[in-house]
């Protein structure tokens, strides 16, 4: 009864450490579900999206994103890789100033508002109508650009030229569209900022630029593909009270002939290669002193017979005195000669020119050569 008794008593020990167990893991349990329920719950600030998308306020335009903008902006080249359009842009800026004034009789200040990179889809959808796009074609390239010239400046223009009186705020007529003379003025104005644009990229490539066409119709103003990266220069137009925009966008594939040149820093860079120095080289190196060798005869021989050479043996030469010798600069042949005696002294007379390297530079036949005969 005893023994009976005992195992009673170990059951109930037993259930009652399962029925523990059991209890805290259900406790376990709801403090999982319930931590995940506050996490679905959670709802991110304003700050931690901007993270994740990667926009942050702090770096402006000009800081490296992050996140998901970074992806997306992964495969759009950015025109600051190419420093020579910056400073093209602001000549570009200081022609247009003097070019308008000259245009219009008036008082034009223009200024850059600012270059970027774009898709060349999403500018024309986002270009403000009514408007003029001139489409226009750099000869030299063969490819296309764009100027897009917005109402207020048009209706500027057409004012000034026109001997309209001064308005603070522009005139806009909506839904009428431009009259054959309002098209014909604008068409003068873009000659003059084309003109400008050629002077600008003189200095770096010549390149001629003609207006192809003028369109209304964003959709008719089609150049490139529109997933293609170009760059869009904005220029603000003031003439004292009144004034508007224009902005010139240009494709990277037009431009991708001169791309070479338009990673230079500044005007004139030498990529690799400095005239100066290589005519200083060239130079150096004529001016240098090195040893030539007259082979006479010159054979191969196993070296076991070399090593049964003895004092006083007689080495016969399979050359006769008529026979051309070689004149060796290591182990280099630069030319052949005949031997002779001059003054009591072994001769050698050059009896073929030089034979100059398969590569040579430039600036080596411009350096000062002395004559190979006198040396």
């Amino acid at each position: 009864m005893m023994a009976e008794e005992d195992d009673f008593e170990d059951d109930d020990d037993a259930d009652d450490m399962a029925a523990q167990w059991a209890a805290m893991l259900d406790d376990e349990d709801e403090d999982d579900s319930e931590s995940q329920q506050k996490g679905a719950d959670r709802v991110l600030s304003q700050d931690e999206i901007d993270n994740l998308l990667g926009f942050n306020a702090e770096q402006g335009h000009d800081g490296e994103t992050s996140g998901v903008r970074a992806i997306i902006n992964s495969a759009l080249v950015s025109y600051e890789r190419l420093p020579m359009l910056e400073i093209i842009f602001d000549r570009l800026v200081r022609l247009t100033t003097t070019s308008l004034r000259n245009f219009t009789s008036d008082n034009v200040e223009v200024s850059l508002d600012g270059i970027t990179s774009v898709r060349f889809g999403d500018y024309l959808n986002s270009i403000p109508l009514p408007a003029i796009l001139s489409v226009f074609k750099a000869e030299e390239w063969d490819n296309f650009g764009l100027i897009t010239v917005d109402s207020s400046l048009i209706y500027s223009v057409i004012d000034v030229l026109l001997g309209g009186r001064r308005s603070s705020s522009s005139m806009r007529v909506e839904g009428r569209p431009y009259t054959t003379i309002e098209m014909n003025l604008v068409r003068r104005m873009v000659e003059v900022l084309i003109n400008d644009a050629e002077a600008a990229f003189a200095p770096l490539s010549k390149v001629t630029f003609n207006v192809d066409r003028l369109e209304t119709n964003p959709r008719f103003a089609t150049i490139c593909r529109p997933a293609n990266a170009a760059i869009l220069v904005e220029m603000r137009v003031d003439m004292e009270d009144r004034g508007g925009k224009v902005e010139l966008l240009i494709p990277y594939a037009t431009i991708e002939p001169i791309r070479e040149l338009l990673l230079q820093m500044f005007m004139g860079e030498k990529f690799g290669r400095d005239s100066i120095w290589e005519g200083h080289l060239a130079t150096e190196i004529y001016s240098a002193k090195i040893g030539v060798d007259a082979v006479i005869y010159e054979e191969m021989m196993p070296l076991s017979k070399v090593m049964d050479f003895k004092e006083g043996q007689t080495l016969m030469f399979e050359t006769a005195p008529t026979d051309p010798i070689y004149l060796k600069c290591g182990e280099t042949i630069i030319t052949e000669g005949q031997l002779g005696q001059r003054d009591r002294n072994v001769a050698v007379r050059v009896m073929k020119d030089l034979r100059k390297p398969k590569t040579t530079l430039a600036s080596f036949e411009h350096a000062e050569q002395p004559n190979p005969m006198e040396s």
